[in-house]
C-alpha cells in the first residue's frame, strides 16, 4: 500500500481549466484584466445570485485582500475599532490592523463554532458605553459552516454596525437556503490552493451594488485616475486577479456542485466512522437551517471519555503520513495580538485544545480514505 502523504485539502483540477488558460495565451490577454477575469466574475455571480437576491462581484489577488478593501469602503480608519471572531485564521484580522484600527476579539458559541451572539452584544454594549462605537464586524464561515446569520444580522441592525462577512471557506454553504456570502453590504471569498474551489492563489469581494464593485476595482488597480497619463489622488493597492488565474476559476467553477457534493460525502465518511465511539463528536450542522460544504470536517474529543487527547490522535496520525491539524489558534491568544481586548467565556479556547480537522480533500480516493481509516481505528483500538 502506497504511503504517500495524505493531505488536508489539496487542489481538485476539474479538466477545464487549461482550455482557459490555453485561451489567455493565444489572446495574449497576460493580465491582471482580461475575458477570464470578467467572466469569472460573473460565473460567481450567477452562482451566489437569485430571485431575490442580486450581488455584483470583483475578483481579486486574495481574500485578504477584499477584507482590507471592504474595510476601506465601509470608511474605517487610524483609532477605529472593529469587532472580530477570535476562532479564525490571522487574514480575518490582519486588515484591521493595516487601517490603522483596533481589533476587538469575539468568542465563539458551540452550536457552529462562530461568532457568538451574547458575547459580540457585550462587546458593543461596553466600547459603546467606553465612548467607541465599534465600526465594523468581521463574522466567519468557520471551516464552511454558517455563523448564526439572524441573530448576527439583528444585532448589526439594532446598532447600526454593518458586518463583513468572511465567506472565504463557505462557497456552497448555504443558510435557510441562501447562499453564504450574500448576507451583508460586503462579503470575500477566498480561492487559495486548499479551499473548495482555487484559483492558485484569489479572492474576491461580493457586495450587493454596481458603484461598490466599480470603487472597489478602481482602489485594486493603484487608484488610477481618469487622464492619459499617471495621476493618483487616492492612495491604490496592487490587489486584481491576473487573467490566468481567473481561467483557472473558471474551470473550476464548472465543478463546483461536484465538489460540495465530495467534501460533504467526506463528512459523512468520518460521522459513519466514530459513530459506534464515545467522546468524539463530529460536528454537523446544528439544524436543518444550515447547508455546510464541509470544507474540512472538524471532530471534538472529550479526552475525560476517550482517555486521548487530540494532540495523541494527530500526531498518530501524522506517523502515518496523513496530515491533520488542530483549529485556528484564536486571535486573543496569538502573541502578535496578546494585548487585544477579548470578549468570551473560553469556548474558543476549549475548541483550540479540542479540535482536530481531519483529511477532508474532494479528491481522497478508496485507497486513501481505507488508510485514514485504518489509522484511525488502530490508534482508537489500541
Amino acid at each position: 500500500m502506497s504511503n504517500d502523504k495524505i493531505w488536508l485539502s489539496s487542489p481538485h483540477m476539474g479538466g477545464n481549466e487549461l482550455k482557459y488558460i490555453h485561451s489567455a495565451f493565444e489572446e495574449n490577454w497576460i493580465a491582471p484584466l482580461g475575458p477570464n477575469v470578467s467572466g469569472f466574475e460573473q460565473d460567481i455571480q450567477s452562482y451566489l445570485s437569485s430571485e431575490d437576491v442580486k450581488v455584483e462581484v470583483a475578483a481579486l489577488s486574495s481574500g485578504t485582500a477584499a477584507l482590507h478593501l471592504a474595510l476601506i469602503l465601509l470608511g474605517v480608519k487610524r483609532g477605529d475599532e472593529v469587532l472580530c471572531q477570535t476562532m479564525t485564521f490571522a487574514a480575518s484580522a490582519n486588515p484591521i490592523v493595516y487601517q490603522g484600527a483596533t481589533p476587538i476579539f469575539i468568542d465563539s458559541e458551540e452550536k457552529t463554532l462562530n461568532l457568538c451572539p451574547a458575547q459580540l452584544e457585550k462587546a458593543i454594549k461596553d466600547r459603546i458605553q467606553k465612548g467607541k462605537k465599534p465600526k465594523a464586524i468581521i463574522a466567519v464561515h468557520l471551516y464552511g459552516m454558517p455563523y448564526q446569520v439572524e441573530k448576527i444580522n439583528k444585532i448589526s441592525m439594532e446598532y447600526d454596525i454593518p458586518v463583513i462577512e468572511d465567506s472565504a471557506e463557505a462557497l456552497g454553504s448555504t443558510y435557510k437556503g441562501r447562499k453564504c456570502g450574500t448576507f451583508s453590504p460586503f462579503s470575500i471569498l477566498s480561492f487559495n490552493g486548499n479551499k473548495i474551489i482555487t484559483t492558485s492563489g484569489g479572492g474576491a469581494l461580493v457586495t450587493h451594488s454596481n458603484e461598490d464593485k466599480k470603487e472597489a476595482i478602481f482602489l485594486a488597480t493603484q487608484a488610477r485616475d481618469e487622464a492619459p497619463h499617471y495621476q493618483h489622488s487616492h492612495i491604490g493597492y496592487n490587489y486584481r486577479l491576473s487573467n490566468i488565474s481567473a481561467g483557472i476559476g473558471r474551470g473550476q467553477m464548472e465543478v463546483i456542485d461536484e465538489r460540495v457534493s465530495q467534501r460533504r460525502d467526506m463528512f459523512h465518511f468520518y460521522v459513519n466512522l466514530f459513530k459506534d465511539f464515545d467522546g468524539i463528536e463530529v460536528k454537523a450542522e446544528p439544524s436543518k437551517d444550515y447547508f455546510s460544504n464541509h470544507w474540512l470536517t472538524v471532530i471534538w474529543v472529550d479526552e475525560d471519555i476517550t482517555g486521548f487527547s487530540r494532540e495523541a490522535l494527530r500526531l498518530h496520525l501524522e506517523g502515518n503520513n496523513i496530515e491533520s491539524r488542530p483549529l485556528w489558534k484564536p486571535m486573543h491568544m496569538q502573541p502578535v495580538f496578546k494585548d487585544a481586548d477579548f470578549y468570551g467565556t473560553g469556548i474558543a479556547e476549549e475548541l483550540f485544545k479540542n479540535g482536530l480537522c481531519l483529511p477532508s480533500g474532494s479528491n481522497l480516493n478508496d485507497i486513501e480514505k481505507a488508510r485514514i481509516k485504518t489509522a484511525i481505528l488502530n490508534f482508537i483500538e489500541k
